[in-house]
């Protein structure tokens, strides 16, 4: 190889986002990014150039089991770390933040435009006493009963190529229009609702504002047909609550065969714009 190569590597990546502030690195501010970029630097260096990008950028106290991102190293460097890295990165990050898999991928992969998909779980407890002391931080205490079947039943009118207006933080020049392909709940048997959402991306506060609508569906408060009603409005809803980040995990984000990584992108990148 050439002095100039590098290798792109895939990152399999797990946090608690209590004591973050999401993931994008931000002065002055704790970010997953900024302790994974301050691992590498110890690493290699900190003139360094990784190329950090992520398949979702995760907000503040959300949490990933996961999520995915991908660095350039030297491949110099690659060589002689390949077969300690992953246990360097974990004596060098924090106990909050691990990184569970190192792989070489193709230079076309990329993190966040390659991606077909990102789920997301949504856990809330709708016991009188609240959440388990031990899941307090990923798991929102409701005080009101949830009826499952109310709440399948709002889910389902969200499900599909929709503009979501109502439910985002809306960015200039950036669309709403998503593709939902799976949104459910289901009862775990500890007594936990847990809303499963999967689309091809999110906009900013999406997921937790398609929670915070249909939690007032389960509780009797709203009709399981509003929050698809709300799907004709082309801004930001203020009868949407978005709820509370901690009950969030990202918990896998797909990709297709890796022949198609480039296609992809290119597809993603012109749908976005």
């Amino acid at each position: 190889m050439a002095p100039g190569d590098s290798i792109r590597l895939r990152l399999d990546v797990s946090y608690d986002g209590a004591d973050f502030s999401g993931w994008a690195a931000q002065p002055g501010r704790r970010t997953v990014a900024g302790v994974l970029t301050e691992a590498f630097a110890r690493l290699l260096g900190p003139e360094t150039p990784l190329g950090l990008t992520v398949a979702g950028r995760t907000d503040a106290g959300v949490h990933a089991t996961g999520q995915v991102c991908h660095v350039d190293l030297p491949a110099g460097r690659w060589t002689e770390l390949e077969g300690s890295l992953l246990r360097r990165l974990a004596a060098l990050m924090p106990p909050d933040a691990r990184v569970r898999a190192v792989r070489p991928v193709p230079d076309t992969f990329d993190a966040r435009f390659s991606a077909t998909f990102r789920r997301y779980e949504y856990r809330v407890a709708d016991t009188p006493w609240g959440p388990e002391p031990l899941r307090r931080h990923d798991t929102l205490g409701w005080v009101r009963p949830l009826d499952l079947d109310r709440l399948n039943e709002a889910a389902a009118g969200l499900v599909g190529e929709h503009d979501f207006a109502a439910f985002c933080k809306r960015k200039e020049h950036a669309t709403t229009i998503r593709a939902i392909t799976r949104l459910s709940w289901r009862r775990d048997p500890d007594g936990i609702c847990v809303a499963t959402v999967q689309a091809d991306a999110f906009c900013q506060a999406m997921v937790r504002s398609l929670v915070g609508a249909m939690l007032t569906v389960g509780d009797g408060r709203r009709a399981p047909e509003w929050p698809a009603k709300l799907l004709t409005l082309r801004e930001r809803s203020s009868d949407v609550v978005v709820a509370p980040a901690h009950g969030l995990t990202l918990i896998a984000v797909g990709y297709p065969d890796e022949t198609e990584y480039a296609a992809r992108a290119e597809a993603t990148r012109r749908l976005r714009a």
